[in-house]
């Protein structure tokens, strides 16, 4: 099965039909999943922020969400996130298909294997973000003709605050694209249960410092509002072009540890 996850701005379950709500129980507390269809496809559809985005970002129960999106079957998942730009010249209403990652969390569990009874795992992440399931939201986004980045690295920052004009300029000089507060540890923890796992980044605003405003959490769902059609457009066609029976080395990412079921016995 296929899951979105929906981040800032992105709630509307309009593109889907026959919804309805699961609670999955994991290690990590009850958590909330709707499934529903779209055409012929059974999907799974999480809010990361919650209903009417009551949890912060640094709140959000990451091990929870995505062990129960395993725990239902899912072997694929198109997150969002509403990001901000750390170059100029990629302005509001561009996509972009990061394939790399800085993290700047501090306060954040970033494994599902943090200590007995569990195994000590460490998890490849050379290529974080699936290869098979960017490279299809990159067709799609041209065959849309579509605003996009076909690359580019997710800054994840701690949040819930806005970053500072002295921070974006240092993203921006190792090398980030964009900042945004969620992205991590979700890739990691997709990878470690063995997901394939890509993000469609929506630029909402220019980082400080870059931008002559002010910058508000308002101005952030404005963009996304106005772009609503072409986030639709690109999700539903994803979920319809989506190969079900699909292989990726993501859904063996820990076979060397005997798997991510394996491995979590300990929990269970």
């Amino acid at each position: 099965m296929l899951a979105i996850i929906g981040g800032t701005g992105v709630y509307d379950l309009s593109i889907f039909e026959q919804v309805k709500e699961e609670i999955v129980q994991t290690p990590y507390g009850d958590r909330s999943v709707l499934i529903g269809t779209v055409g012929t496809k059974k999907v799974a559809f999480m809010t990361r922020h919650g209903e009417g985005h009551k949890i912060p970002p640094h709140q959000i129960n990451y091990r929870g969400n995505i062990f129960a999106l395993k725990k239902l079957g899912v072997t694929n998942i198109i997150a969002t996130t509403a990001v901000g730009s750390l170059d100029a010249e990629v302005g509001p209403g561009t996509f972009v298909f990061c394939d790399q990652f800085l993290d700047f969390t501090r306060n954040r569990v970033l494994t599902f294997f943090d200590g007995a009874p569990l195994p000590v795992v460490h998890v490849d992440v050379s290529h974080p973000y699936c290869e098979t399931l960017r490279a299809k939201l990159i067709e799609i986004a041209q065959e849309k003709e579509l605003s996009f980045r076909a690359t580019g690295t997710y800054v994840c920052t701690e949040g819930p605050r806005f970053e500072s004009p002295a921070e974006v300029s240092f993203y921006g000089k190792i090398g980030g694209t964009v900042v945004g507060m969620t992205g991590i540890p979700e890739a990691v923890l997709a990878r470690e249960a063995e997901i394939c796992y890509t993000t469609i980044s929506m630029v909402t605003n220019l980082g400080a410092g870059i931008s002559k405003i002010n910058l508000t959490h308002e101005e952030v769902l404005q963009v996304m509002e106005e772009n609503k059609k072409n986030f639709h457009g690109l999700i539903s066609l994803a979920i319809q072009k989506w190969a079900e029976k699909g292989e990726c080395s993501c859904q063996s990412s820990l076979k060397e540890f005997g798997g991510f079921n394996h491995c979590i016995k300990g929990i269970l």
